[in-house]
């Protein structure tokens, strides 16, 4: 998996060069899977070229958010100017869900998330409930998360986030509304 990766022209410099290594090592590997984090804005206008191309896609959140607002996360000052409970995050990851969903005529290929916002349950929810089910996160989030998960009723949760998504599209954040339901049903958010 490349990490920073803004072109698709990069992309497949990258993958060309690692193919061509893996091809010297004794034994060959049997199989090579080679994605990309998803990290950099740009390849967003890029996706249907970057996704016939890529094996899987990792949408990393701590970058990806910092370049989408232009708010380094590190200066507290600014850090509370993103948040990915955000109308604009909700509408870019289910861009690249439904671009991952049809690519390869159809056949799709795997989206996952990793950064620190998967290890926080309330974010967890809200990526599972968008339809990422595979999620990178620190040691640490494991058992919240896991613990949020298995009390979470997916199918009651998936329409009332759309509803939410709707109802708050001009909101800074939507994280107030998503974690009043999380509270009105009981889950460890």
């Amino acid at each position: 998996m490349f990490p920073m990766v803004a072109t698709v022209a990069e992309f497949r410099a990258a993958r060309l060069l690692l193919e061509a290594e893996a091809k010297r090592i004794r034994p060959a590997p049997r199989g090579l899977r080679v994605g990309t984090m998803l990290e950099v804005p740009a390849l967003m206008w890029q996706l249907p070229d970057l996704l016939e191309q890529a094996d899987f896609i990792s949408i990393g959140s701590n970058d990806l958010l910092q370049f989408m607002f232009a708010a380094d996360r590190g200066t507290p000052a600014i850090a509370n100017r993103y948040d990915l409970l955000s109308q604009p995050m909700f509408d870019l990851l289910e861009q690249v869900l439904e671009a991952a969903r049809v690519a390869r005529g159809g056949q799709g290929i795997p989206v996952s998330l990793c950064g620190e916002a998967a290890g926080k349950p309330l974010e967890a929810m809200a990526l599972v409930g968008l339809g990422i089910t595979i999620l990178s996160m620190p040691a640490s989030g494991i058992l919240p998360v896991k613990a949020m998960l298995a009390q979470l009723d997916l199918p009651a949760f998936r329409p009332v986030l759309a509803a939410i998504r709707r109802a708050g599209s001009s909101a800074a954040s939507l994280r107030e509304p998503i974690v009043s339901w999380a509270r009105e049903h009981g889950l460890p958010v």
